[in-house]
């Protein structure tokens, strides 16, 4: 009993102070998973002391959590603003993947020297984007939604074909043309079954009569999970079949829907700290120093060789502009799935697969404080900052269930163009108005001849059916003022 009163205070602990990290991390601009990898760090052998190296309990739990965070990524994003960027993700999920593990396979062979099929099963393992560092940080970043959404979307899907891919080069047996085929077979079942078990469940928790309203996020993770363990038992992607899911359900009219994503985002959080903490606790500082120069050779490879070829040869044929391409390839951060993936070829013994952890480790390491920091500068040195442009508004959302209402809360940027705009000339859809205007440390109800100006904040109240309609209206007027229909400006890009 003591063993397990220790155990809880202990995780209890971290969260707590995990939980803290992320206030720390947004003032410091780090990203938070580094700070939970050091909190792991410092629990293990080289700090506290807490002896951990079982590398198959922690694949499984590793992608337990995984599954976790894709489905919270799932659940929390709007189909809205990922449907232009749809063919650009799935582009950069699929083809992208496979230039990214031959070029990186390709250079690594000849760099490292490995032998082709662990260069490949290296390429392999790098090239998933990471979905929690994604989620985390690109949800802080002015940019637009085309961008945001190529990177959720890439970052949702392309774990599949990336573990796929490992499980065949972790093997001994010959790969030919049928792993082409037993790859598509998997994903598009995978995603069959995600799809239709997300519809499913949508309409039966619509259908359903639950006694208590907390059942309701339990129900939709559930269904969640449900399909990536039919995924799994029909030997399909059940990574994939988690996201869409995820993905599905999130988008419909849900029972208590802001319940169920509020749940799923504190589920989703959970995951992550306990994923972090668990791989810094696996981490040997001591073996590290000899996966120094291979992570860094690795992590140059992938950044600057394979990730830009990849982006190229994928966004180029959807119309992606150069400076869009740059940051794309700058924003595939790397996480803790490269260091579950890893521990595959791990657990199963593979010759010279301890170097390949350690070195995604030290590689995870430093590309997350590279490239985290450095994405908003990026972003604002390629005029992709949508802040500095002045040309797309940030509009936060809180539901109103029983209303089956949206409060849309709008922040007027300096240079926006919604800056002298009159109430009446807003033209809101029907089922939308704006119900409080916040200016100068006071609020105040507007009327049709209220004049917007910079600073505001404007709450804007709105029906379920006409949200897209009324946010798409808003970011049209942002962008070309109160003329913006007949500049044929419509804010849906």
């Amino acid at each position: 009993m003591s063993e397990l009163t220790a155990a809880l205070g202990v995780g209890a602990a971290v969260i707590l102070v995990a939980a803290l990290a992320v206030r720390v991390s947004v003032r410091l601009g780090l990203p938070s998973l580094v700070l939970y990898l050091g909190i792991g760090v410092l629990l293990g052998e080289s700090g506290l002391g807490i002896q951990f190296s079982d590398a198959e309990l922690t694949q499984s739990l590793g992608l337990a959590a995984l599954v976790l965070i894709l489905v919270e990524g799932g659940l929390t994003t709007r189909w809205s603003d990922i449907r232009p960027a749809v063919g650009a993700g799935l582009a950069l999920s699929t083809v992208g993947v496979l230039i990214s593990i031959g070029v990186a396979g390709l250079v690594l062979h000849h760099v490292l020297g490995l032998d082709w099929r662990t260069a490949l099963l290296w390429g392999a393992v790098l090239a998933s984007t990471d979905a929690a560092a994604v989620f985390s940080v690109l949800r802080r970043l002015p940019i637009t939604r085309r961008l945001a959404g190529s990177l959720e979307l890439e970052s949702g899907i392309n774990d599949a074909p990336c573990y796929i891919a490992v499980v065949l080069l972790v093997g001994t047996e010959p790969i030919g043309w049928d792993a082409a085929l037993l790859m598509a077979y998997e994903l598009a079942v995978g995603a069959l079954i995600g799809g239709a078990l997300g519809w499913l469940g949508a309409q039966a928790l619509r259908r359903a009569a639950l006694p208590a309203t907390g059942l309701y996020p339990l129900a939709a993770v559930s269904v969640c999970v449900l399909a990536f363990a039919g995924g799994q038992a029909v030997h399909a992607s059940g990574l994939l079949a988690a996201y869409l899911s995820g993905l599905v359900l999130g988008n419909a009219k849900l029972p208590h829907r802001s319940d169920t994503l509020s749940f799923a985002e504190g589920l989703g959080w959970l995951a992550q700290i306990g994923l972090f903490v668990l791989l810094g606790l696996f981490a040997s500082p001591g073996r590290l120093l000899d996966a120094i120069v291979p992570g860094l050779v690795a992590g140059a490879v992938v950044t600057f060789i394979a990730r830009p070829l990849s982006v190229a040869l994928s966004a180029t044929w959807f119309g992606m502009p150069w400076r869009e391409q740059v940051f794309l390839s700058w924003a595939g951060l790397r996480g803790a799935v490269p260091v579950v993936l890893a521990m595959i070829p791990l657990s199963q013994g593979r010759p010279g697969s301890e170097l390949l952890v350690d070195a995604v480790f030290v590689l995870v390491v430093v590309l997350t404080l590279v490239q985290g920091t450095t994405l908003k500068p990026l972003a604002r040195a390629l005029g992709l900052d949508s802040a500095a442009q002045a040309h797309e508004v940030q509009v936060d959302v809180a539901s109103l269930d029983e209303l089956d209402a949206h409060l849309l809360q709008l922040t007027i940027p300096k240079g926006s163009k919604l800056h002298g705009v009159y109430i009446s000339e807003l033209r809101l859809p029907p089922g939308a108005t704006v119900s409080l205007v916040a200016r100068a440390g006071g609020a105040f109800t507007p009327g049709p001849t209220t004049r917007l100006q910079e600073d505001d904040h404007v709450l804007i109240v709105t029906t379920e059916a006409v949200r897209d309609a009324a946010e798409a209206r808003l970011r049209a007027v942002d962008r070309a003022g109160r003329y913006a229909r007949w500049r044929g400006e419509t804010g849906t890009a």
